[in-house]
């Protein structure tokens, strides 16, 4: 009997006008997947039934030829019997503000806003297309907002879920993050940890202008009395907790950190975490959102990428990276 690892991963890519099913299928296609891009859905379930080991990816939205939400659903349903198939349904959306800039500034026309009675602006179009794909929002296997993600980011993301298995000794990926909360919580995080109660080093000029990877930054923030038991309970919450998780069929799962500049007390614990994690033979992806690219490092578990600003990225007015535009 096949186990859901030795299935054929099948990736039906869904999702908005604009929000990035094309980069995404692009992706994937990077990956090793077939890539087919908008076929019939008449078709769709033979393609899929012809078999094969090479994973699928596929686009469906409102251009398909034949496009109807309820008959897709009916398909992701049938395709749950097909044998030796892994079949699940990506969504990908950003928000209205972000996509009526993409298509602005790529000048092209929104595939539901035919003029007419109907409404012939973007917007229009957008409204219109949001209503009638919220069924495969609320039943899709994985969201993603593209909203304030960056095209390096952004696969980064779809590598850690869809990249061939390291053949670590668990098959659920972890990704550990720092991060600021004045910045906004991680969107993709499943478990956020606040460490603003700890001791801050930003009010020692000697330590501000260091990280959370300086000794002397590391022995400030552990020499709080709370560090220790804090550190302790929760190791001892996450060691039994991502077993379970990975026992339920969760393939990748995100622990966010936070404190308030995501520099000194969250960098600290996510390196500590990553490596903690990876003695464990978890595969760790160790991100500090908040520091300069260049200044990340791999901890004991994988390579850090910093996810925050970057150079060359511009800021939007509240210091925050500004979306990527190439994201279609």
């Amino acid at each position: 009997m096949s186990t859901p690892e030795d299935k054929r991963p099948v990736v039906v890519v869904t999702g908005l006008s604009g929000a990035g099913k094309a980069t995404i299928l692009r992706m994937l296609e990077d990956l090793g997947f077939e890539s087919i891009d908008n076929p019939p859905l008449s078709v769709l379930e033979e393609v899929v039934r012809e078999g094969g080991s090479v994973p699928l990816a596929i686009g469906a939205d409102a251009r398909t030829r034949g496009f109807d939400t309820e008959g897709l659903l009916a398909l992701m349903h049938r395709l749950q019997a097909v044998p030796g198939t892994a079949p699940q349904l990506l969504y990908v959306t950003a928000e209205e503000a972000v996509l009526l800039r993409r298509f602005s500034e790529t000048r092209r026309r929104h595939p539901l806003a035919p003029g007419g009675s109907l409404g012939g602006s973007v917007a229009d179009g957008i409204a219109r297309e949001q209503a009638l794909l919220a069924p495969l929002r609320d039943a899709a296997d994985w969201v993603i907002d593209t909203t304030e993600r960056p095209l390096p980011e952004l696969r980064r993301l779809v590598e850690r879920r869809f990249r061939p298995d390291s053949g670590g000794t668990h098959r659920m990926a972890v990704a550990v993050m720092s991060f600021a909360f004045p910045r906004g919580l991680p969107r993709e995080a499943d478990l956020v940890f606040d460490l603003r109660f700890l001791r801050n080093p930003h009010y020692d000029p000697r330590l501000r202008p260091q990280t959370g990877r300086d000794p002397a930054v590391a022995a400030f923030i552990q020499e709080d009395p709370d560090f220790a038991p804090f550190w302790e309970r929760m190791t001892a919450l996450l060691d039994p907790l991502l077993p379970r998780y990975a026992a339920e069929g969760k393939k990748y799962l995100t622990v966010a950190l936070g404190c308030t500049g995501g520099k000194h007390r969250s960098v600290l614990l996510a390196e500590m975490l990553s490596a903690h994690l990876a003695k464990q033979g978890w595969r760790v992806d160790l991100t500090h959102r908040e520091l300069p690219a260049a200044g990340a490092g791999p901890a004991e578990a994988t390579a850090a990428e910093s996810s925050g600003q970057r150079a060359g990225m511009p800021l939007t007015s509240t210091g925050r990276e500004a979306p990527s535009s190439c994201i279609l």
